[in-house]
């Protein structure tokens, strides 16, 4: 049996969670936040109380600055 699993999927607009960023940019929470003090990823917003997310777009330019090879911290 063949079984297929889905790519994440980054919406246009909104907010993601940390654990779904971290299915888009391969890299731990350690690193993650460490980046998020150096600037080289974006900070996180208060969605609440308690939670924070990403927002989207932040993300997304993120991801195409991966893929033009404008940032050097991703493999």
């Amino acid at each position: 049996m063949i079984t297929t699993t889905k790519a994440p999927v980054l919406p246009a607009t909104g907010y993601l969670r940390l654990g779904h960023v971290l299915q888009l940019i391969p890299v731990g929470k350690t690193r993650w936040y460490a980046g998020i003090k150096t600037g080289e990823f974006p900070k996180p917003v208060s969605l609440g109380s308690r939670a924070r997310g990403y927002r989207a777009e932040d993300i997304a330019a993120l991801i195409e600055r991966i893929n033009n090879g404008q940032f050097g911290g991703v493999a």
